[in-house]
């Protein structure tokens, strides 16, 4: 049995929006840059069946858990970022754009490791049609030096959040060990969130709330099948193994399944209007989640917000953000 739930007050999204610009919080995980290079196509080349892309302009954007800290101070509230950059240009763009876009950062929150990139993604972008993407990246857990230092940056700017949030994009940074010293530091005392990989599942707790997409929901459960039913199994079995207090699943263009506790599942349909680009768009989920319940806001009505921040993303090219005056806005 679900429930559905697609709407929250107007009059109390206000008071939650309102909140967050008083909320402080932290984001430890997979910092990138996102490049864009934007072009048309008008031919194909002569030495492979491949289209060749004439550039007339190109982009920037904080990606990765970079992207979750934009999407939090886009709706207005404090956050900084933990996580590793190389000793390169890159590196260095992130670190300027992070410490330019937030009183809170500190230079020990983004760790230089001399051994590895900064991971770049690079799309090529024609038609407003993604035609290749190449991605710069070491994706081997950090060494345990990197480790030290990473659990010390985070244990300091969680002293006084209200919200951790784990964005694991599987490049390295998010390491069993780390996750087992600083989320039982935060557990209990704020809410603590995660935007989960499978390679670490087993070590993403104690958590307030896991949100895997339905592709990793399955896949976590060992189903096939991708039903109502059995996402709701999955949910429960991931609430089991990971003794969390909720699983949200992303769903895509279907919304969202909310499994908090032992209550019936939630779902709410999806806000997009019209799907430009989904970059980036489970960034923003968990940015409003964790912002929403720093603020005090349910996991419902959590959740609702989030859906209504990832319709205005999705309907933006490349790695965007909402901000709160969008969100009160799409509701109705």
């Amino acid at each position: 049995m679900t429930t559905a739930m697609t709407t929250i007050a107007k009059q109390r999204a206000a008071e939650l929006l309102s909140e967050i610009g008083t909320r402080n919080i932290v984001v430890l995980g997979d910092v990138m840059l996102d490049e864009f290079l934007w072009g048309e196509v008008t031919r194909i080349s002569p030495e492979a069946p491949v289209p060749v892309v004439d550039i007339r302009r190109e982009s920037t954007h904080l990606g990765g858990a970079a992207n979750v800290l934009a999407n939090l101070l886009a709706l207005g509230a404090q956050a900084s970022v933990v996580g590793v950059v190389g000793d390169d240009f890159a590196g260095e763009r992130i670190r300027s754009s992070v410490r330019a876009k937030s009183a809170l950062q500190t230079d020990a929150g983004l760790v230089i490791d001399t051994s590895r990139p900064t991971t770049i993604k690079t799309r090529i972008i024609a038609q407003n049609q993604m035609v290749v993407r190449a991605d710069r990246e070491h994706r081997t857990p950090v060494n345990g030096q990197t480790e030290d230092l990473i659990i010390s940056a985070v244990k300091a700017a969680i002293e006084n959040a209200h919200a951790l949030i784990v964005s694991d994009y599987d490049k390295g940074v998010v390491t069993p060990r780390i996750l087992s010293a600083v989320l039982p530091a935060a557990y209990g005392r704020i809410p603590v969130l995660i935007d989960p990989k499978i390679r670490n599942f087993d070590a993403y707790r104690p958590a307030t709330l896991v949100t895997p997409n339905h592709h990793e929901a399955l896949r976590l459960a060992g189903l096939e099948e991708d039903s109502e039913g059995t996402l709701q199994t999955a949910a429960q079995m991931i609430r089991e193994r990971l003794g969390c207090d909720a699983v949200l699943i992303t769903r895509g263009d279907r919304g969202m399944m909310l499994v908090e506790g032992d209550n019936d599942p939630v779902n709410v349909e999806t806000a997009a209007r019209e799907v430009f680009d989904v970059t980036g768009a489970g960034d923003t989920v968990i940015a409003v989640l964790g912002a929403a319940l720093a603020a005090g806001a349910s996991m419902a009505e959590a959740a609702v917000l989030a859906n209504h921040a990832a319709g205005i993303v999705v309907g933006k090219l490349g790695t965007a953000t909402a901000s709160a005056e969008e969100v009160l806005d799409s509701i109705q």
